[in-house]
């Protein structure tokens, strides 16, 4: 499937650091997730991807465990669905986060030792 490893236990922070996160507080791979999105969606506009992301890292502490992952699998399931401005018009259009037709368009990582001084969900970069 090809998927890619890497060991964090000495993880530099920062833009252009080991995972790209600003602090261990930081559980979701924004670079890589706006980089995997813009790649399963290239006819959509960088807003849109954006609203994506968004959605995706939304907090949603404060959902039971059972809706925040019913929420977050039909996300990845069915695409983020999101309204924005292009030609001076309103769009919506679903955002792709996982290509379930051809697996090896996603992008697959496993990130040992990674240390997360937060309770949130951390996004497996697909």
């Amino acid at each position: 499937m090809g998927w890619r490893t890497l060991n964090c236990f000495y993880e530099r922070f920062g833009r252009e650091g080991t995972l790209g996160r600003e602090n261990s507080a930081e559980v979701v791979l924004i670079p890589r997730l706006c980089r995997a999105l813009e790649r399963l969606n290239p006819r959509l506009p960088a807003e849109a991807v954006e609203l994506a992301v968004e959605v995706l890292v939304r907090d949603r502490s404060a959902m039971s465990l059972a809706n925040a992952n019913r929420e977050i699998y039909r996300l990845l399931k069915d695409g983020v669905k999101v309204t924005f401005q292009a030609d001076g018009m309103e769009k919506t259009e679903n955002v792709k986060a996982i290509d379930w037709t051809t697996p090896r368009n996603n992008d697959y990582l496993l990130a040992s030792q990674e240390s997360c001084t937060s309770a949130g969900p951390i996004w497996w970069d697909l």
